[in-house]
């Protein structure tokens, strides 16, 4: 992206840890890199992590606007939205978009989560112009086409029908709804068949002008990559799509944080013909900046994060009563969920929810013993590490810091922090969310083993 313009905006330093938006921009050394974050004409921000020993560049294009923020009557909206982006602009038909990857060897895609959507691309670092040009062009520009509309209405639905025949996804989904139930953030990301089927181009279309706005838009980039030249590119692909974009705009609030609305426990069951029964006990979470949340992820390592955790080794390896089993936690700004499943046999599920209970009031009543601390301490820093060694993940966590905790934590402050846990803090994060009694979600053929 040589012989680009100078740039117009600029870069103070902004200290490690601290809000994004104390300053305008960031310059700053982290982990080794260089990571730079600019906030262009129109309140456009843009994060990029310097790592010359790649060759290559991961790109993100965020919205912080996800399954949440939709009117409940059109829900599925940004998932819709997600795969319309990729049916053409006017500049770029859907094969030309798919062209331009596949001619050099990278790679595209995108996510829609409950609180944002991602569009995300992977190529080498000599292409990163070109797939700078058309994610913007497909952010800003897309046609939205009415026969594509309906062609990707069948697409969906087929995805969404796909969801609903894994039972393992499907208990997760139903778990979240019940934890959550009365909460936007219960709604499934895809919407229903019944919503899909209802939704219109115009609803979509209003969701599309209303949320990718200059505001609202992060770009972010991790490898051998310069930042200036990024920043002139999407603002050139900016204003190639006619957006406004005042000097003195500033970018979109971040999400604030209110109290998460929980559901009262229940037992909810599904049937369908399976062979197992799948199965989840658990209920309220940590919200993503809780700094409790460091104890929480050593508590679930220790619960069911690996083949030496207590569920595993307790429900698999000593009684046999399961096949899959492992413990989990969401965060969102308000709340979260954490939960443990397993997949067994209809005539075992109540030996599994007897361990799984035994298990979880263990946490609380027992201190943590030094060694399974430090294993678990282990564990949970060593999978961080391996997890953020590439340009996808570091691409990401400028993209999560920025719209989600609107906090840059450095890899070793990381560590640190689930160094520090002690067994009395993971007894007390226990108390804490287990208070109330868990609910159980079940999905299977025989619903008599939950009366």
């Amino acid at each position: 992206m040589g012989g680009m313009p100078t740039p117009t905006w600029s870069v103070v330093p902004l200290l490690p840890g601290t809000s994004a938006d104390s300053a305008a921009s960031l310059n700053l050394s982290q982990d080794g890199a260089l990571i730079r974050r600019s906030v262009l004409p129109g309140g456009i921000r843009v994060l990029t992590e310097d790592i010359p020993s790649t060759r290559s560049v991961a790109l993100g294009a965020w919205v912080a606007v996800g399954s949440r923020d939709e009117a409940e009557e059109h829900a599925g909206s940004s998932h819709f939205l997600e795969h319309l982006l990729f049916k053409g602009t006017a500049r770029r038909s859907a094969y030309d978009i798919a062209a331009a990857f596949d001619a050099v060897g990278g790679e595209a895609n995108a996510a829609t989560a409950k609180n944002y959507t991602c569009y995300y691309a992977r190529v080498l670092d000599a292409d990163l112009p070109m797939a700078v040009e058309v994610i913007m062009d497909m952010v800003t520009s897309s046609l939205l086409d009415p026969e594509e509309f309906e062609t990707e209405r069948g697409v969906i639905l087929e995805e969404l029908a796909m969801a609903l025949d894994d039972p393992a996804d499907l208990v997760h989904e139903r778990f979240t709804e019940t934890v959550l139930a009365g909460h936007p953030l219960a709604r499934p990301i895809g919407g229903t068949p019944e919503t899909i089927a209802a939704l219109s181009r115009e609803a979509v279309l209003a969701h599309y002008r209303a949320s990718y706005v200059p505001e609202e838009l992060v770009i972010t980039a991790a490898g051998n990559v310069d930042h200036d030249a990024v920043c002139a590119a999407v603002l050139a692909g900016a204003r190639a799509a006619g957006w406004s974009l005042p000097d003195d705009a500033a970018p979109a609030a971040r999400r604030e944080a209110t109290s998460a609305v929980y559901a009262p426990s229940r037992t909810v069951s599904v049937r369908r013909p399976t062979e197992q029964a799948h199965v989840i006990l658990g209920g309220r979470g940590l919200a993503t900046s809780d700094p409790r949340r460091f104890a929480l992820g050593v508590a679930s390592t220790i619960l069911g994060g690996g083949m030496s955790s207590r569920l595993f080794q307790e429900i698999r390896e000593r009684r046999g009563l399961a096949y899959s089993t492992y413990s989990f936690t969401s965060g969102y700004a308000e709340g979260g969920v954490l939960g443990v499943y397993a997949a067994c046999a209809p005539a075992k599920v109540g030996a599994v929810l007897d361990v799984m209970r035994a298990e979880l009031a263990r946490l609380v009543e027992e201190p943590v013993a030094d060694d399974e601390l430090a294993r678990a301490i282990g564990q949970v820093g060593g999978t961080f590490v391996l997890a953020s060694e590439d340009t996808g993940s570091r691409m990401s966590r400028l993209g999560l810091a920025e719209i989600v905790t609107g906090r840059l934590i450095s890899t070793e402050e990381t560590l640190q922090r689930y160094r520090s846990v002690t067994a009395g803090d993971i007894q007390q994060v226990a108390a804490d969310l287990l208070a109330e009694p868990p609910s159980v979600v079940l999905v299977g053929p025989d619903q008599s083993v939950l009366d």
